[in-house]
């Protein structure tokens, strides 16, 4: 069974009586421990497939699984309490709280969950070591650079012990060197047995994944590749 599985989803916006489907018809299943890349240009209709897969949305059509359950219909409150115990999430503008320092800012989704204050600040602690910034834990952002800031927040996400960590444009403020840093981490996590989803709109960093999926059109674009070769062929073929 998919950790993570999507039957026939649709997303549909409606605006100025147009119909807009930012997501049409998409299947899809990940693995535990699988190390993705979702990429696609803007407008492409990954942010969607993100927002779906991420529990921050339903889907106007289809079926969302989590771990074998129908998360299709869950209420606001429900896919919160998902993402605090599941998903880890990872942005491009590290989304760090400046008036916190690290501990803190790392502390937050327990915070949230409504953890203890020494629980938590253990659990923050091991996390830090994970990414190796156990020795940054008063510095505030401003103090870090670049990477270390991402570093910081990918400690956060990884303080719930969840399985799903999803991250956008996750290298997209780093230098060279250091996004190849962040990547590595990640690879790392997933050979933990998470599940690490990178959206992206840069070919280079889908490509050090082992699997890629490419949005196109609000699908996915090999199987609608396929399609368009299917039409070519009956359209070639004789009547």
């Amino acid at each position: 069974m998919a950790l993570l599985g999507l039957r026939n989803v649709s997303k549909i916006y409606h605006t100025g009586g147009e119909e807009i489907r930012a997501l049409d018809d998409v299947s899809l299943d990940l693995q535990s421990g699988e190390f993705i890349s979702i990429i696609g240009p803007s407008g492409s209709g990954k942010s969607t497939l993100m927002h779906v897969l991420g529990c921050l949305d339903s889907p106007t059509h289809g079926e969302v699984r989590l771990d074998g359950v129908d998360i299709s219909r869950a209420t606001a409150g429900q896919l919160a309490k998902v993402r605090n115990r599941t998903i880890g999430f990872v942005f491009q503008s590290f989304n760090l709280l400046p008036k916190l320092n690290v501990l803190q800012n790392v502390e937050l989704p327990m915070v949230y969950a409504g953890m203890g204050g020494g629980p938590r600040r253990e659990r923050a602690m091991e996390a830090l070591r994970q990414v190796d910034l156990a020795h940054r834990v008063k510095n505030r952002p401003n103090q870090l650079s670049g990477g270390q800031q991402q570093r910081v927040a990918i400690a956060r996400a990884l303080v719930n012990d969840p399985k799903i960590i999803l991250a956008d444009e996750p290298t997209g403020n780093l230098d060279t060197h250091t996004g190849e840093l962040i990547l590595n981490l990640f690879r790392d996590l997933s050979r933990q047995g998470r599940t690490v989803i990178l959206v992206t709109h840069n070919p280079e960093i889908a490509a050090v994944t082992p699997r890629r999926i490419e949005i196109r059109n609000g699908k996915i674009a090999d199987r609608l590749d396929e399609r368009l070769a299917g039409l070519a062929r009956a359209a070639a073929s004789p009547a």
